[in-house]
C-alpha cells in the first residue's frame, strides 16, 4: 500500500550527517526574514566576487542541485537510480542574452539528450525556451505583433534551435519536455511546442508541453490541445504542474489593469490539477503524462485513478515528478511502490544557478506548511534511527 509517511524509505538514500544537514537547512528556510536577508547578502557577495561559493555549494546547492556540469551530476544520478528514481537533467543557467549565448544554451541542452541516450536512469530531457530565445521577442510573437526583418531572422533562429533540440530527442527516442513560463510569452511557447509535436509525436509522445493549472484557463486549454492533437493524428505529451510565477503574474495584472490569469484561490488550482490528471488518465492511450506535483493528495489521486483504470503502476505513459531535494517522501515511496518517478536535477555553475536556488528557498518559505512538512518528516526519521 502506498504510504507517504514511511520515512525509512523516503530517506534511505541519505546518511545521518546528510539528514542532519537537511534538517538545519529547512530550519533556516522556515525564517522568511533570514532567507531574504541571506539571499540579498549572498547575491551581493557573488557580484563582488567574494569567496562564498563554498558556503553556497555546501548548503542550498548541495540540497537542490546535481552538480556544476553534466559529468559532475553522475553521483546524484546514480544515487537516485539506486532507489528506482529517474533523473531529468535541467540546465538551470538563467539570464542568457545574445545569439551566441542562446546557441551555447541549445548545445548544452542537446548534450543532456546525448547523456540520456541509452541511459535508463535519465527518462526525460527538459528546457526553457527563454534559454534559447530573447524574452522580448517571445513577448512580441505572443502578442502577434508584426516583426521587423531582423526580428524575423531572429525568430527563425529560435525555431531552428528548438527544432534541433527536439529532433535530437526524436533521433534517439528521448522524450523532451518544454517548460511553461510567464503568461505573456506562453502563446509563443505553446505554438513552438505544438509545431514540434506535429513533427515528432506521430508514433509516441516525445515532445511534451507544460500546462500550469494555477491559471484558470489552462484546464480548457489542455482539452483543446488534446483535440488538436487528435485532429493531427499525433500523441499529446504533457506535463501538468500547478505553477511557478504566481506573485509576478498577479502584480503585472494589477499594474497593467487586466484580470489576473491566476486562480482565485488555491482550492481552485487543486481542483483543476486533479481534473487535468483525470482527463489525461482517461485518454492515456494517446497522452504521455508527467505529473509534476509536491502535493500528497494529488499524487495519491493519480495512483488511485491508475488503479481504478486497471493500469500497471509502471505504465509507459505515466511519470510522477518532483524536484531534487524536495518531497523525498513522495518520490521514493512512489518508486518503492513500483511507479515511474523522475526528479528534476538542476545543474550549472554556482553563480549561474543562484537565482534558481533563491526561488527554491523562497518557495519553501512561502508555501504554507512546506518547511514544516519537510522538518517533521526529517525529525521522524532521525528519531527512528536513534531508536533502531
Amino acid at each position: 500500500m502506498l504510504d507517504f509517511s514511511n520515512t525509512q524509505i523516503a530517506f534511505a538514500h541519505k546518511n545521518t550527517p546528510s539528514l542532519n544537514k537537511a534538517y538545519w537547512l529547512f530550519k533556516t528556510m522556515g525564517n522568511p526574514g533570514l532567507v531574504n536577508t541571506g539571499s540579498a547578502l549572498a547575491n551581493w557577495a557573488l557580484k563582488m566576487k567574494l569567496p562564498i561559493k563554498g558556503i553556497i555549494r555546501n548548503t542550498l546547492y548541495q540540497q537542490f542541485v546535481g552538480g556544476e556540469d553534466i559529468q559532475r551530476c553522475e553521483k546524484a544520478i546514480q544515487a537516485l537510480a539506486e532507489n528506482g528514481v529517474g533523473t531529468i537533467l535541467d540546465y538551470s543557467v538563467e539570464g542568457l542574452e545574445g545569439e551566441a549565448a542562446f546557441n551555447a544554451g541549445a548545445e548544452e541542452i542537446v548534450r543532456t539528450i546525448h547523456k540520456a541516450n541509452g541511459d535508463q536512469r535519465i527518462p526525460f530531457a527538459v528546457f526553457k525556451v527563454t534559454g534559447v530565445a530573447r524574452f522580448a521577442l517571445l513577448e512580441k510573437v505572443s502578442m502577434e505583433k508584426s516583426l521587423t526583418s531582423e526580428e524575423e531572422k531572429e525568430w527563425n533562429e529560435v525555431v531552428r534551435r528548438v527544432n534541433w533540440i527536439c529532433e535530437e530527442g526524436f533521433k534517439v527516442h528521448q522524450p523532451v519536455m518544454i517548460d511553461a513560463e510567464e503568461t505573456w510569452i506562453q502563446p509563443a511557447i505553446d505554438h513552438l511546442a505544438f509545431e514540434m509535436m506535429k513533427k515528432y509525436n506521430q508514433n509516441q509522445p516525445l515532445v511534451y508541453n507544460t500546462v500550469q493549472l494555477y491559471r484558470h484557463d489552462r484546464l480548457s486549454y489542455l482539452k483543446e490541445l488534446f483535440e488538436s492533437c487528435k485532429n493531427e493524428s499525433i500523441y499529446l505529451g504533457v506535463k501538468l504542474v500547478r505553477g511557478a510565477y504566481m506573485e509576478k503574474e498577479r502584480e503585472r495584472a494589477q499594474t497593467m489593469g487586466y484580470p489576473s490569469p491566476i486562480q482565485p484561490e488555491k482550492s481552485a488550482t487543486d481542483i483543476d490539477f486533479n481534473a487535468g490528471v483525470e482527463f489525461c488518465v482517461n485518454h492515456i492511450d494517446r497522452i504521455g503524462l508527467v505529473a509534476g506535483s509536491h502535493n500528497e493528495e494529488s499524487n495519491y489521486h493519480l495512483a488511485k485513478l491508475m488503479d481504478a483504470k486497471g493500469l500497471p503502476k509502471n505504465h509507459a505513459h505515466v511519470t510522477f515528478s518532483q524536484l531534487l531535494g524536495m518531497s523525498d517522501h513522495i518520490s521514493f515511496n512512489l518508486s518503492n511502490a513500483g511507479y515511474n518517478v523522475a526528479k528534476y536535477v538542476p545543474y550549472g555553475p554556482v553563480e549561474a544557478v543562484f537565482p534558481y536556488l533563491i526561488r527554491r528557498a523562497r518557495e519553501n518559505t512561502s508555501v504554507a506548511g512546506q518547511v514544516g512538512r519537510e522538518l517533521g518528516l526529517i525529525l521522524k526519521e532521525r528519531n527512528r534511527r536513534k531508536g533502531s
